[in-house]
């Protein structure tokens, strides 16, 4: 497994549960220091900081809505002002919101969906990505999700046009940072067990689509946040722009 040097930092957005909160917890144990960020979920981040320091690695807490631009970018300012440097920003911080079919889909709704899953990332990147020129070196992983290639499951168009936006943002980040020493990835999630699944799909719509999951079962975050490492690491040093796909064989890419 790839390891980080005690000076690494990662700032991983939306870590007090599921997929990034495993992907916190798994970077310390890889050696990272972690910049632990929530939007209400305080208690929540508590354990996880909690959990990251039981590595024996420094953990930060962080406040913010990243569903804000404004406040969006000043966590990235934060946490660059509070650690010093930033080594790997992981932009996990989303929401499906709601469930609303097509027609029910009103701009209010629709912009609350783009801001927390797509906005969120463009905005709490950009003063990480000033700070990665400057030190010529640096890693971003995106997340996306299965639905922004199959369009989604009822009720989530805008989510699943939020994460193919995020496959896009990925592949230009990637190719417009790539001589500044930066890599920019992205993983897509399928089917994983995490209380935002648990929030929008009835058990009846998870054992669905697990049916069609050619492994046979849901993944666990801790298989994503794996995943992310490894795009973090120097073992991934010559893979850029890429979607890595984390779904049991459900769509193979």
């Amino acid at each position: 497994m790839p390891k980080f040097s005690a000076e690494h930092v990662a700032l991983v957005t939306g870590s007090s549960l599921g997929i990034g909160a495993a992907t916190a917890v798994e970077f310390a144990r890889q050696g990272a220091r972690v910049a632990v960020h929530y939007n209400s979920s305080e208690a929540e981040a508590d354990k996880i900081v909690a959990a990251v320091e039981a590595e024996g690695v420094t953990a930060w807490k962080f406040q913010a809505d990243v569903s804000d631009p404004a406040q969006a970018r000043g966590l990235g300012e934060r946490v660059l002002e509070t650690c010093g440097r930033v080594d790997t920003l992981v932009n996990n911080a989303g929401s499906l919101v709601g469930r609303k079919m097509f027609e029910e889909v009103d701009l209010a709704f629709w912009r609350e969906v783009m801001a927390v899953n797509l906005d969120s990332a463009i905005f709490v990147s950009q003063p990480i990505v000033t700070h990665m020129k400057q030190r010529g070196s640096g890693a971003i992983i995106n997340l996306g999700s299965i639905s922004g290639h199959n369009g989604g499951g009822p009720g989530a168009i805008p989510y699943a046009v939020s994460k193919a936006a995020i496959t896009c943002l990925t592949k230009g980040m990637a190719k417009e940072f790539a001589k500044e020493g930066i890599r920019v990835n992205a993983v897509n999630p399928g089917v994983i067990l995490t209380p935002l699944q648990e929030r929008f799909s009835t058990p009846e719509w998870i054992e669905k689509m697990v049916s069609g999951v050619p492994q046979g079962r849901a993944g666990a975050a801790e298989e994503v946040a794996a995943v992310i490492a490894f795009l973090a690491s120097e073992a991934a040093s010559h893979v850029l722009g890429e979607s890595i796909e984390v779904n049991g064989g459900w769509l193979m890419d």
